[in-house]
């Protein structure tokens, strides 16, 4: 999906308005800011880390989690470092460190194969360059997630090959933190099914409920070195990520409020849940409800006041 300037529908934030978006989730208790934004063709790089400063000057107790690989590369290019390689990666990711991001995104995996890559995603980057990012931020320290979107044109072998491909890396990552004593990895694996309605692909009828159980149990028997499997309700809905937590997710994700790229079942881009339905899915599901924050730590919350507990 894209949109040009003078598309119906095309917009940008100021920066002041971002800001003021993150601290009134600060106040209302948030604990992160998920970001994530189109590649924008004329602002400049600088526009990113200002946002980032303003963000942290108004909340600086929220977590921001922002940017996918795809505009890490982005960044690399309009700040004139897009032909250094991974260094230039790693450069821009200094400085987005520097201006107060938190950890890295998952989104814009795919399925690691040029084949489907060039089929359905092209324009995108590839696995190399996604995995470029990714090493990147896991030697600066960072934490990142990692995604795969199934159920369109890939095969189950391609699907398998982009898990081991994660696993690898994951290895590489722990075994950079056991030698240096620090770096980063990805903390969890995000299944995502492709949903098909209002695409070029509406023809295709996209994974079933049971694809989508196997799908969380295979990444979580083939990925053990990752420690998290997220069941994403916004795009699996809520009774469906409800079995996956007994089929090897151990994750809901949080209340969310506004999701703007996928909609399920007719949703507007407001979908939020409460804290009670997730914890009534949870204790449904005969497991123990336990809120935690960006870094996977359990937190303690007295209504918008929260504070990592450590244990």
């Amino acid at each position: 999906f894209r949109r040009s300037r003078d598309d119906s529908g095309a917009y940008e934030q100021s920066i002041d308005a971002i800001a003021a978006e993150a601290e009134a989730a600060a106040v209302a208790g948030a604990t992160e800011l998920h970001i994530v934004g189109g590649l924008h063709p004329w602002l400049p790089f600088d526009h990113y880390t200002g946002m980032l400063r303003a963000i942290r000057a108004v909340a600086p107790g929220l977590h921001v989690k922002a940017f996918t690989a795809v505009e890490i590369v982005h960044f690399a290019r309009i700040s004139d470092r897009g032909r250094d390689g991974i260094e230039g990666i790693s450069a821009v990711l200094r400085e987005l460190i520097d201006a107060g991001h938190g950890s890295l995104r998952g989104g814009g995996a795919e399925v690691f194969n040029d084949r489907v890559h060039d089929e359905v995603f092209k324009g995108k980057i590839r696995a190399d360059r996604w995995l470029d990012v990714h090493r990147a931020a896991h030697d600066l320290g960072l934490a990142t997630n990692a995604t795969i979107l199934y159920g369109h044109v890939e095969s189950w072998d391609d699907r398998l090959r982009h898990m081991d491909i994660l696993r690898r890396e994951q290895d590489r990552a722990l075994a950079h933190r056991a030698a240096t004593g620090a770096g980063g990895a990805f903390q969890a694996i995000i299944p995502l099914p492709f949903i098909p309605d209002d695409s070029e692909l509406a023809h295709l009828p996209g994974p079933s409920g049971l694809e989508n159980l196997r799908m969380i149990s295979i990444a979580r028997l083939m990925l053990d070195n990752i420690p998290h499997v997220k069941a994403f309700w916004i795009m699996q809905t809520l009774p469906m990520a409800q079995l996956m937590l007994t089929c090897g997710a151990d994750d809901l994700d949080g209340t969310v409020v506004w999701y703007d790229i996928t909609k399920v079942e007719g949703a507007s881009t407001h979908q939020e849940t409460s804290v009670a339905d997730l914890r009534r899915a949870i204790r449904e599901a005969g497991l123990r409800p336990v809120e935690r924050d960006t870094l996977y730590r359990p937190i303690d919350r007295d209504g918008p006041t929260w504070h990592v507990t450590g244990g």
